[in-house]
């Protein structure tokens, strides 16, 4: 397909900085992998010199599959395309020294993290959880804000934020002595190192040389300060957002980062690509109208060549119950005039838990469904203990892992025992490892505790030494074998097959380990604490992404639908106080939740049905909600409000019934 004259502008300008502003479905990916080749063929970068950055580790894989394709493999090596975090954890991994990291340094997900920070805080917090989320939560806004223990202390004003600061600086030493990270430390770390450090800044700048940017509306500071500093003087770069699409203020992410590229370079070039190719024109007409009622720094107008059709229901229900059941009727009512496939419907949301009753109406019309943000491959008991044993290989100072790996498979190590380990090792300032080999523990442990511990420690050395120096493949394979850890599972599994299961998802993580030890056609071998940490990454970034949707109706969030098509979509809960939510409302933060809408409307390409309920249970009590503001300022030319339905021509029955009567020929010729 042949390029736009707004998206050939894109790809061929490269004088100076750029920012393209992509309305929704107007192929900004096809710009990004263009501008790669383009750079590449017509204008001598070598592919290793080019950086493209995104928010996801699927967009990242598909992105570079493309380019391939494009490319071809040999033009294409050595391209840098990765999420933010994997472009942060590169750039620790070659300046760790710099960093006062030793080099097998552990990566902590947020259970870990919740684990260490609950631990640190008994004192204080008591285990609260609500106070527990408001810390972590304040530690990484200081992160994403480049704020370190020292300023967070100066900068708090009142005694909770004073506690924090307390807790966060006690934290970033524990993490300090544990030699691991959190997911904010991989962009806090090396936006810091860059600058302050002149020569790690220019090696990074000669690496990058071309750098691009996916999802730039969702940038947080610290995100910004990254392109700002590998960008340097040159500014050569092409960043691809949407301001109408920005969703995720809650995590840090500032829209207004769009602006300030225009104040850091007055030279920016700023390239609209208007033509949408995924929505039908009352579907895009009725996003338009919506999001208009936003300011804007940059105006821009979304078009489609592709014709108005039906146009976006409005349909109307008892009580949650009832709007589940006529989302489902109409679904089946739908497939079978139109002989579609369950996996082309998704309904979408504003809160998980609306969610609920619609999984039970599928269920009892049978009907398969799939909800986004299931059960991470990476969360299963088998797999996390798996994974802390390669991290244990890699860092065997990682206190976490070592906890939880220490009695799995069993090996006579008690509560009691660890517990005296562990206030050595803190007394120490040591790791729980390191502590095990230190004379003075005989004074606190002693027995068949102390003989235990020392012989796992003493293994753990035994098989890092050989994973560092044999046949890392044959190494870890044998670190599984030597634990007896399919025994293991026999024992401790509720059935046989359970066992055979969990045993099989172990296989599938030591197939994915072999493969990258090894490499591929498109990407380098790498080492096991690489490994290690692109798993640990991998695991978080993907929790919630899954690759095969099949044959499955798909219920998500408005939020995990972005980035996303379906040929017919679903709105429920159009309402004050589902959408816009209730706390946005009292927060007058109206703007972003109307861009939520914007996002759900614009996932659809052919059909948009919006539900609402006269009638809604909230906190026990029913209430009777208002329908909501967005459906008001939608054109109303456009919406075919249910109540407001003219009966069917004689004509419009006829074709109808004669559809239906060829879908069930069409349906007995098959068999």
């Amino acid at each position: 397909m042949k390029l736009n004259p707004a998206q050939d502008d894109a790809v061929r300008y490269i004088a100076g900085p750029c920012l393209v502003l992509a309305g929704a479905g107007s192929g900004k990916t096809r710009v990004i992998t263009n501008k790669i080749a383009y750079l590449v063929r017509q204008c001598d970068y070598k592919a290793r010199h080019i950086a493209a950055v995104t928010f996801t580790n699927k967009a990242a894989r598909e992105m570079k599959e493309r380019v391939a394709q494009t490319l071809g493999k040999g033009e294409a090596r050595g391209l840098m395309v990765s999420t933010f975090h994997t472009l942060g954890l590169d750039i620790i991994r070659r300046e760790h020294k710099t960093l006062g990291l030793k080099a097998g340094f552990s990566l902590f997900d947020d259970q870990d993290q919740l684990a260490l920070i609950k631990d640190l805080t008994e004192q204080e917090l008591e285990g609260d959880k609500e106070k527990i989320a408001r810390l972590i939560g304040t530690i990484s806004n200081w992160k994403n804000d480049l704020v370190l223990p020292a300023r967070a202390a100066r900068l708090a004003s009142d005694p909770e934020t004073v506690l924090f600061a307390q807790c966060y600086e006690r934290y970033q030493r524990q993490m300090k002595a544990y030699n691991a990270l959190d997911f904010d430390d991989l962009i806090l770390m090396p936006t810091l190192l860059l600058k302050t450090n002149s020569e790690v800044r220019s090696f990074w700048q000669n690496k990058i040389r071309y750098l691009l940017v996916d999802e730039y509306q969702d940038t947080n500071t610290s995100q910004y300060e990254l392109v700002k500093l590998i960008a340097g003087e040159r500014a050569r770069f092409t960043v691809v957002g949407d301001d109408d699409q920005s969703i995720y203020s809650w995590r840090g992410a500032r829209p207004q980062n769009l602006v300030l590229l225009k104040e850091d370079y007055p030279g920016l070039k700023v390239i609209k690509l208007e033509q949408n190719y995924r929505s039908r024109g009352q579907i895009l007409q009725c996003a338009n109208i919506l999001i208009a009622n936003n300011p804007h720094v940059f105006e821009k107008q979304l078009f489609s060549e592709m014709a108005y059709e039906a146009p976006v229901r409005v349909l109307f229900a008892k009580n949650e119950e009832h709007e589940a059941e006529r989302v489902v009727a109409e679904i089946m009512g739908h497939k079978f005039m139109n002989g579609s496939k369950f996996g082309e419907y998704a309904i979408l949301y504003r809160g998980n838990h609306q969610s609920r009753m619609l999984e039970k109406t599928l269920m009892t019309n049978r009907i398969p469904y799939k909800i986004s943000g299931g059960t991470s491959f990476f969360s299963r008991a088998e797999i996390k203990d798996i994974m802390a044993y390669l991290r244990l290989l890699v860092n065997p100072d990682d206190d976490n892992a070592f906890l939880r790996v220490v009695n799995t498979p069993r090996r006579e190590i008690g509560p009691t025992s660890l517990e005296k380990l562990g206030t050595y090792a803190n007394n120490r300032g040591k790791s729980l490892f390191a502590a095990s080999f230190e004379l003075g523990l005989e004074q606190t442990l002693s027995g068949r505790g102390l003989v235990a511990v020392r012989a796992f420690s003493d293994w753990l050395v035994r098989r890092g030494d050989e994973a560092a120096r044999g046949n890392v493949v044959e190494a870890v394979r044998d670190m599984i074998k030597d634990i007896n850890y399919e025994e293991w599972l026999y024992e401790s599994s509720p059935s046989p097959r359970a066992a055979e299961m969990r045993m099989q998802n172990v296989s599938t993580l030591f197939k994915w380990v072999s493969q990258m030890l090894e490499g591929s056609e498109l990407d380098d071998a790498m080492t096991l604490p690489q490994v290690v940490t692109r798993l640990t990454l991998r695991d978080m970034m993907e929790r919630g992404e899954d690759e095969d949707d099949g044959e499955q109706v798909q219920l998500m969030t408005l939020h995990s639908s972005k980035g996303l098509e379906f040929p017919y979509v679903f709105m429920v809960g159009m309402e004050e106080g589902l959408l816009p939510h209730q706390s946005s409302i009292d927060e007058d933060n109206i703007e972003e939740e109307r861009r939520l809408a914007y996002v759900g409307i614009t996932r659809a390409q052919q059909a948009l049905t919006f539900t609402l309920c006269r009638e809604r249970r909230q906190f026990g009590e029913q209430i009777r909600p208002e329908p909501s503001r967005f459906l008001l300022e939608l054109p109303q030319q456009d919406l075919d409000w249910e109540h407001n339905r003219k009966p069917p021509s004689e004509g419009e029955r006829m074709e109808k019934g004669q559809a239906s009567i060829a879908n069930l020929r069409a349906m007995f010729g098959k068999k």
